[in-house]
């Protein structure tokens, strides 16, 4: 890499940034630095982006924009027909459903964990069609960004 290429690719990482103050009362503060000291944040700024994004989701679930999810679910695998009701419902479904994994937890109980993608407000009623059934125990629908909401966090 160039000294030029390099020059130009610290700028635009410097200029990706902007900085900005904020005002907090002092307990809030305090109570804040204790929670990212615990999940390891560097610095406040880390949290503050990390909160930034996950309003940024939640906003594009509420808004019925694309998504990725996963469904965990447990069930009873000797309720009739279930397991093919659930294997149905995915196959009707195979432009949103990308995978399953379904594991034995034990003589009676199966978790499976479907891997989704598409509109938020069609994979909530995918899932609560899945969840619904008899013999379902639990299950829960996470859902989070295609990679797509503005995203400016470093690794490393």
């Amino acid at each position: 890499m160039t000294r030029r290429t390099k020059d130009r690719n610290e700028k635009k990482e410097t200029a990706e940034l902007t900085r900005t103050g904020v005002s907090i009362e002092e307990p809030l503060l305090k109570q804040f630095d204790r929670l990212i000291a615990r999940r390891g944040y560097r610095n406040r700024s880390e949290a503050l982006r990390d909160l930034v994004r996950e309003s940024l989701v939640a906003e594009a679930i509420d808004q019925n924009e694309p998504v990725v999810a996963t469904l965990s679910m447990i069930y009873d695998h000797h309720r009739p027909n279930l397991a093919n009701k659930l294997i149905e419902i995915q196959h009707h479904a195979h432009h949103q459903v990308l995978a399953a994994t379904h594991v034995h937890l034990d003589h009676d109980n199966c978790l499976e964990v479907i891997i989704m993608k598409g509109r938020s407000g069609d994979l909530k009623q995918l899932a609560d069609r899945m969840l619904s059934l008899r013999g379902v125990q639990h299950g829960k629908l996470v859902m989070t960004t295609t990679g797509k909401i503005q995203d400016s966090k470093h690794h490393g």
